[in-house]
């Protein structure tokens, strides 16, 4: 920029120049002439700075502190470190005691209320921990209690007493959209406060297996271990989220990062601080990604939202009529696309609280009215079961359930014993080890009731299987 304008100058100048000797031919008005254009120029250049973001993350520095942790971990947790003199206890000072491990881990947090002192990292950061000190901005350090956890999120919120504490601002992680440039600060393998640039890679990443309840926003910038619950920036200095992972080998960053989204992170904390623990309502309903196959086998208007694969008897689920196959389509009259935005969004929800949902049936659509609840007994959770067969269950083999399978005495179906890689029924998703319950959405409880339903059937095969102690659908086609 500061370039271009002196381009232009020179241009001007010139021009300025030889228009003043074509005209009058004198030097003074030239000279006069160029002492203004030349002044006015180095003042429009001098104002054009290079774009930097130090501004900004100077503002926001001081709302952002390393954590050092000390924790506690198992006798044969072989990955920890062995502070000196914790071999053995004075409570304890015979040959069998275990052995007492005590980790030292690094991390970062950002403040969120500088007049109470509390402080969002991650969970993973201080769990087990003995002890927590908060380093902040200036290079004070402080002890640290723990106000409360959530295993299912990876946050945490924690507190220090301290005075002149700077909060950040909380931005919108909605308006994020992939492309958009953000700021990871943190304290990389406990160098201190360390900054890094990248952009949105992506957004409502789920199914990566790292919490109970995924909405992870991905991102190119350099995320390490110490980075964890440090704050993920947009370019006004807004948190926008709460950097939790990194996908590489052996934890060396390879340009793909993880962060908890602000707008859960937001609820989570809320909620710690409130009870010290997160409560979650439960609709009662375990769900699968709806699509155009099942669109078809189910014979419904709606290739998208939540398929329910298993209604929990006695859940809020049950209770306000929901069934298996039931697809769910939006709550709150909020569009659900996904299983996972499902979950997400019940999640968010406190117990007792009434949501409208809009489920799609062979029918049509209809609006359920449920009431969440706490919690499900695991001794309610009902157990279905599997299936074998021909045609579209060719290379396939079938047998009657035993109790060899866990599945025994929780369901009736068709156990199966053996897929062949390359059979219709494999490409479909069904392994060795699942029952097979129902075939259409009839219940099947031998293999020849399996063998039979799947007979008539044309163009697709709607199983209903059962695997790891739940149900789900899968199409053979």
């Amino acid at each position: 920029m500061a370039q271009m304008a002196a381009d232009k100058c020179q241009r001007i100048t010139s021009s300025v120049a030889l228009h003043g000797f074509l005209r009058s031919g004198l030097k003074v008005a030239i000279s006069a002439a160029l002492i203004i254009v030349l002044e006015f120029c180095q003042a429009e250049a001098a104002s054009l700075q290079q774009p930097s973001l130090a501004p900004m993350i100077e503002r926001v520095l001081p709302s952002v502190v390393s954590i050092a942790v000390r924790a506690q971990g198992g006798p044969d947790d072989e990955s920890s470190l062995v502070t000196p003199g914790a071999e053995k206890s004075e409570s304890s000072s015979n040959d069998t005691a275990p052995l007492l491990r005590i980790s030292q881990t690094t991390g970062a947090g950002v403040i969120v209320d500088a007049k109470n002192g509390y402080i969002l990292t991650s969970n993973h950061v201080i769990s087990n921990a003995i002890d927590i000190k908060v380093t902040i901005a200036d290079g004070d350090t402080y002890d640290a209690a723990v106000v409360g956890a959530d295993a299912d999120t990876d946050l945490a919120v924690i507190r220090i007493k301290a005075p002149g504490l700077i909060a950040a601002h909380l931005g919108d992680s909605q308006k994020l959209r992939v492309g958009d440039y953000v700021v990871a600060v943190g304290n990389p393998f406990g160098l201190g406060q360390t900054v890094t640039f990248g952009i949105v890679s992506a957004l409502g990443r789920t199914g990566l297996g790292l919490e109970g309840y995924e909405n992870f926003i991905q991102t190119d910038a350099s995320i390490n271990p110490g980075n964890s619950g440090g704050p993920l920036l947009n370019v006004d200095g807004d948190l926008v989220g709460i950097n939790t992972a990194i996908l590489g080998p052996s934890g060396a960053n390879i340009g793909i990062g993880f962060a908890v989204s602000v707008g859960m992170a937001k609820d989570v904390m809320n909620e710690l601080i409130a009870h010290g623990e997160v409560r979650r309502g439960q609709l009662g309903v375990l769900v699968q990604d709806n699509n155009a196959d099942f669109e078809r086998a189910l014979g419904i208007k709606a290739s998208t939202g939540a398929l329910v694969g298993e209604v929990i008897p006695g859940s809020a689920g049950a209770k306000a009529g929901m069934m298996i196959g039931d697809v769910i389509v939006a709550i709150n009259d909020t569009p659900v696309r996904s299983a996972g935005e499902l979950r997400m969004k019940i999640s968010s929800l406190p117990p007792d609280v009434a949501v409208k949902l809009a489920v799609v049936r062979p029918r049509g659509k209809i609006d359920v009215n449920a009431t969440l609840g706490v919690s499900i007994p695991i001794a309610e959770i009902s157990r279905p079961a599997e299936m074998q067969g021909e045609g579209f269950l060719a290379l396939v083999t079938l047998q009657t359930l035993g109790p060899d399978s866990d599945a025994f005495g929780k369901v009736e179906g068709a156990f199966v014993a053996s897929t062949i890689d390359g059979s219709r029924a494999a490409a479909a998703g069904l392994t060795p080890g699942d029952v097979i319950i129902s075939v259409g959405q009839k219940p099947t409880s031998t293999p020849k009731a399996v063998l039979d339903a799947a007979a008539k059937e044309n163009n697709l095969l709607l199983l209903g299987i059962f695997r790891d102690g739940h149900t789900r659908f899968l199409v053979v086609k």
